[in-house]
């Protein structure tokens, strides 16, 4: 009898996890799409909704999920200004929505371990979203035959201070969620 317990359970939590990551993702899909054009890169919601999975799915799953948006992004309008395809996903843009694989991975590593440690997890999101700026700015430059410099100039020093709000808010807000969820048995 307890061995059924015990794979109802594990069962049941693989169950949710799969729901957690279903959830954002689908956050993902709406505020993705939110976005205000400035330029060549607009200003988009995806990176804070991306922060925030880190802290409510941890790297693992946050990662599943994002990767589940770009898949989703191939057939459906998901990405920013409502544009999907792979088009998008691979045009002067795409660098940044690959871009936030590695700085998930990154930055989740050390908010997985030393989540209470605010100052670390600040640290790990903008080393994160810097190696996002690298690969964006890269892809950018390549496919809008600009310069690195014009690119940075068009794709990362707009979105810098606005960048940094967001991640304030994701270390002030984020831990308070994991939290919660976890105290709700959600995340385990």
């Amino acid at each position: 009898m307890s061995d059924i317990a015990a794979k109802s359970k594990a069962s049941s939590f693989r169950v949710s996890q799969i729901a957690m990551i279903g959830v954002v993702t689908a956050v993902t899909c709406v505020l993705g799409p939110l976005a205000l054009p400035i330029g060549p890169v607009p200003i988009s919601l995806t990176n804070l909704v991306i922060y925030f999975s880190l802290y409510v799915l941890g790297m693992k799953n946050a990662t599943i999920s994002y990767l589940v948006y770009l898949l989703l992004g191939l057939f459906l309008p998901v990405f920013s200004g409502g544009a999907g395809g792979p088009g998008k996903l691979f045009g002067p843009t795409g660098g940044y929505l690959f871009g936030f694989i590695p700085m998930a991975i990154l930055s989740g590593i050390v908010i997985d371990r030393y989540m209470d440690q605010r100052v670390r997890c600040f640290l790990a999101l903008v080393v994160g979203t810097a190696i996002c700026y690298g690969f964006g700015t890269a892809w950018l430059a390549y496919q809008a035959h600009m310069t690195f410099a014009a690119a940075l100039a068009a794709g990362v020093i707009p979105f810098i201070i606005g960048d940094l709000i967001k991640i304030v808010l994701a270390v002030v807000i984020g831990p308070q969620i994991r939290k919660r969820l976890a105290k709700a048995g959600v995340y385990a």
